[in-house]
């Protein structure tokens, strides 16, 4: 009887995800927020995209060429 409590234990904390705003242990199965805990923390999270205070890091913008000084220039 112990290993099925266990067991049930494990796969409880399985299903359990942190909210991605909160950071609250939240369960997905019947959670209409899910990945978030709540709607509260649904609607943070899409504020803070739609006021771009999320953003995806941008490749530097490579030099033209202008002003090197590499390989095969005589000097």
């Amino acid at each position: 009887m112990f290993d099925v409590d266990i067991k049930t234990d494990m796969l409880t904390a399985m299903t359990l995800r942190p909210c991605p705003t909160c950071r609250t242990p939240t369960s997905w199965e019947g959670n209409p927020f899910k990945p978030f805990c709540s709607e509260r923390c649904q609607i943070r999270d899409l504020g803070a995209w739609s006021s771009e205070s999320y953003r995806i890091p941008e490749k530097p913008q490579e030099e033209d060429g202008e002003g090197w000084s590499g390989e095969g220039e005589e000097g």
